[in-house]
């Protein structure tokens, strides 16, 4: 969809399967992944008491179902001819075998995921801890959280996608307990964000060669 300024939203992608799915907010649209034989396909989540397993991947060209039973997916990427994403509420990152409709995990990840990218044979993901300091409401996580003993981090990830293992991370500590979504910027050192509510970006000069 896109803004416009008598509408609140104009539709540029339609699919009749998640208009069905109204109202809206049962059924949030949180990822597009595009590439190989499945077209463009996106990846809605339910919410409410579908939460552990009504998650769907849907093929927008043909309308139809891939992949359901997922449990808040997140961030669907085309990379290397599979279809990755995160299933958020079981913890788990992985792909989707999309001839068969199965998720297949790869990696457990000890926080909510959120944001997805690939730098050669390596995934980074981004986790989060449960909003307001509340457990993770019942989900699979939640569980698989607590039979390994660990606690939820705020964080990024980095996979190994050949040996499904977790070889780094980096923790991030104090206010910021959520992260939404991962960013790889190629051939940049030092990168940093300016915000609009500090006298920074008032003072920060960028100087060209």
């Amino acid at each position: 969809s896109r803004s416009s300024s008598n509408k609140t939203l104009l539709w540029i992608i339609t699919n009749k399967l998640i208009i069905q799915q109204a109202p809206f907010p049962h059924r949030p649209l949180v990822g597009f992944g595009k590439g190989g034989g499945i077209g463009p396909s996106q990846t809605p989540c339910s919410l409410g008491d579908r939460r552990r397993d009504g998650g769907l991947a849907i093929d927008i060209d043909s309308d139809e179902i891939i992949a359901e039973g997922l449990s808040m997916p997140h961030s669907p990427r085309w990379y290397r001819r599979k279809f990755w994403l995160l299933n958020s509420g079981t913890g788990n990152f992985g792909f989707l075998d999309v001839k068969k409709g199965v998720f297949n995990d790869i990696t457990f990840c000890p926080g909510y995921l959120r944001g997805l990218a690939f730098v050669d044979k390596y995934a980074i993901v981004g986790i989060s801890r449960p909003r307001d300091n509340k457990a993770f409401g019942g989900l699979p996580i939640q569980d698989k959280l607590k039979s390994k003993n660990m606690m939820p981090q705020c964080g990024l990830l980095v996979i190994d996608l050949e040996k499904g293992e977790i070889i780094h991370n980096i923790n991030i500590h104090g206010v910021v307990e959520e992260l939404y979504d991962v960013a790889v910027l190629p051939g940049v050192k030092r990168p940093m964000a300016l915000g609009f509510q500090s006298d920074e970006i008032g003072h920060v000069l960028s100087v060209g060669n």
